[in-house]
């Protein structure tokens, strides 16, 4: 039921980005390290941003393990270095030292970022991004939609990613990008 929620979370997601509609922008957040951060604060190099959270049982750690090889491969073939940005939608459990022992499980190079909810609202409505809490046993799950996005440089959307894209084909479309925009 999760996964087609996600599903549904995704296609409600496509329109705004096929049609052309202003998706992404400014925010602020914090880092896993606790320090206040910005879309101004990453300006210069280009992101793989991904919106999950860190208690998701499967499709989450697979997304960002993805995310890493398909910025460690953009880097080997083009020399361009693409950050890999997580981004929390579950800021009630998520916060700054959660981010980073999740993070660091991927990598050095990985950034984690949460904040306030309006913060996390803030952000994911400026990306489109569909999340809702589910009860379950007890606790809750966070369904949400699995877009990965290309953001450049200068802070605007280049691309985005479905999660059934291979990580070959992800990877090549982010270097080939890139590489256009050099």
């Amino acid at each position: 039921m999760i996964r087609w929620l996600a599903f549904l979370g995704l296609l409600s997601a496509m329109p705004a980005l096929a049609a052309g509609i202003d998706v992404g922008g400014p925010f602020q957040l914090v880092d896993q390290d606790g320090h206040a951060v910005s879309d101004r604060t990453y300006r210069g190099r280009p992101l793989l941003m991904y919106f999950g959270y860190t208690s998701c049982p499967d499709v989450c750690p697979v997304d960002v393990a993805k995310i890493v090889q398909v910025s460690r491969s953009v880097r080997d073939t083009t020399g361009i270095a693409v950050t890999a940005v997580f981004v929390t939608v579950d800021p009630a459990r998520d916060n700054a030292a959660r981010m980073k022992a999740y993070v660091r499980a991927f990598g050095p190079d990985v950034v984690g970022l949460t904040g306030s909810e309006a913060q996390i609202k803030q952000v994911t409505d400026a990306y489109h991004v569909y999340f809702n809490k589910v009860p379950a046993n007890g606790s809750y799950l966070m369904d949400h939609s699995t877009v990965l996005y290309l953001v450049g440089a200068d802070g605007t959307l280049l691309d985005h990613y479905g999660r059934k894209l291979p990580e070959q084909d992800v990877a090549a479309r982010v270097a080939a990008t890139l590489e256009a925009r050099r």
